[in-house]
This record gives structure tokens, sequence and C-alpha cells, in this order.
């Protein structure tokens, strides 16, 4: 291997572009990354100073805005490459991951990375009200429906951050309330962008066999009563605990059926595919030592009761 191409430099593709950067292995390959031209020309001092700090990662430009741009612009960019990681997908429209896919199977490269840093849609399966996980699936399918392109998807559960959001609903540090989920034995997997980046540089340059496969990471798997015991040992004081049990989660699916925080808390609710054990991650068989939620919320910043 001798070049990657990184899709996106959000918060996760920095991650990724550091971590490579990092890697004993990189030191031939080449790296670039794929963002929007109005970015790189951007004179805003925040997108400024993020392709600064890109520059000095000895990391190259491509440009191309994914939504806009054809499989074929696409693929004429992704044939340059033997890797294509792609870190977009959060924001984006429906259909975009597809064309993603499509593109990069019509450049033939070798290894693909599809953006699917999340949870098990394979054991979720078609029809969850998280109508976005449909199109993960669709994309499984392309990969494992051809055999010129290896892929490899790294399954990571929910960002760490994620669990601690105020919309999501479990965490409610002004209200000091946790929620449990479906039920409170229910598990989540949650792993930090800076450990997904990590484990996703050593599967692209220290492969070893891993190939047409889906790999697990976690930096930690808790149960929602597991999490509220976390918050009291933190904080020193007991949280409120409330239990959102599937019935209620069905209401506010029916009572706000837009409503994209709705559809992930009934879909984790239902205790499928979005937890696993540490034990059988790749970061625990390779001895990555990787974030887990005590260690995330000693670290946080964070006041009660505001």
């Amino acid at each position: 291997m001798d070049s990657v191409l990184v899709i996106g430099a959000g918060e996760l593709g920095l991650c990724i572009l550091e971590a490579l950067a990092a890697h004993p292995n990189r030191a031939h390959v080449k790296v670039s990354v794929l963002m929007r031209q109005a970015t790189l020309d951007s004179a805003a001092p925040a997108k400024k100073r993020t392709v600064h700090n890109i520059q000095n990662l000895n990391v190259h430009f491509e440009s191309a805005d994914v939504v806009a741009a054809s499989v074929e612009e696409l693929a004429e960019i992704f044939s340059k490459y033997h890797t294509v990681v792609s870190c977009s997908g959060m924001e984006l429209p429906s259909g975009t991951q597809t064309k993603l896919a499509e593109a990069a199977l019509q450049a033939q490269v070798r290894r693909f990375f599809p953006w699917q840093f999340g949870m098990d849609y394979d054991v979720i399966g078609q029809g969850s009200s998280q109508d976005l996980f449909d199109e993960q699936l669709h994309v499984r399918k392309m990969l494992r429906g051809q055999s010129s392109t290896e892929w490899v998807i790294v399954s990571t559960g929910v960002f760490m951050s994620f669990l601690f959001v105020a919309a999501f609903g479990v965490v409610d540090f002004g209200a000091k309330t946790v929620r449990g989920l479906g039920s409170w034995e229910n598990r989540i997997t949650a792993t930090t962008p800076r450990d997904i980046g990590r484990v996703t540089a050593e599967v692209v340059l220290n492969p070893g066999d891993v190939k047409n496969q889906v790999v697990y990471t976690a930096g930690d798997t808790v149960s929602y009563s597991a999490l509220a015991d976390l918050l009291d040992e933190r904080f020193g004081e007991r949280f409120t605990r409330e239990l959102w049990d599937l019935d209620e989660l069905k209401r506010q699916v029916r009572e706000h059926p837009a409503d994209t925080m709705v559809k992930y808390r009934d879909t984790f609710a239902q205790g499928r595919g979005v937890a696993w054990n540490k034990e059988g991650t790749l970061n625990a068989r390779r001895g990555m030592e990787m974030v887990d939620v005590g260690g995330y919320l000693k670290a946080m910043d964070v006041t009660l009761g505001q």
C-alpha cells in the first residue's frame, strides 16, 4: 500500500488523519484528505486553522463535494488511491453512502472502509426506527456482492460523547437524571473518536489478516444501570433514575416521527446490535488501551443543575 484517502475532516476524519500520521507504518504512505473546495478556500478562522493543522500532518488535499459530485467524478479521484476511508455521513442526505460505495467499486480501489463507524447493523436488521441504518445495510450488501475491492467495516458503537448529549436524553446534567432505554440492563458500546481513529489507522496500516469483514472496537460497554452508578460516583451524589421502556419510546416515535434522536433511542432500546463485549474487540486483541466511560467522565468539565 502506498496511498490512503480519507473522505472528510470533521471530528472523526481529523482523528483518523492524526492517527495515520502518528502510526509507525506511515513513513512511505501518502495520506490525503477529500474536502470541499469552499472549505479549503475559506477565510473563516476555524476552517483556516483546520486546513493548517492538516498540512502540519504532511497530509495532501483533494477537493470535491461528495453530495454534488457524480459517481464518475468521485471514482476518478478514488482511483488514484490504494485505500479509501469514508468519514463523512452524519449530516449527509440519504443516498450519499450508496454513491460513495459505488464510486469506490467503480474505481476498483484495493480497500474501502465505508462510513459505518457505529452499530452492528446486521444484527439490528432492516426496518428499524432509525431509517438511516437501512442504507448502511444496503452498502454492506453491495460490498459483499463483489470481489474486486476488499472492504473493512469498523463497528465502534456510539461516540462516547453522544451518551451525554442533552438532546439524546440518556443523561440530563441539568436535572441530575439518567434514563435507561428499554431496560436498565440493556447495554450500549461507546468509543471516543480519538480511539476510533487509532484503531482505524491500525487496521489501515497494519491490517494483518483483516479483510472483507466487520471488526469491533469498544472503549467501553456498559448497561444503563452501570452508567447511572458511574455518574453517582463521579459527581458524589445520586442521579434520579427514569426508565424509558419500549412503550414509552414507541409513544415518542408516534409523536415525533421525524426526530432523529427519538429514532436512535427506540432503536437502541431494542437491545440488538448496539453492544458487544470488549474482550472480543480488535483493540483488546492488539493490546490497545482505550478510554472507558469512567475515565471519560473524570475528564469532563460539567456543572450539575445548569
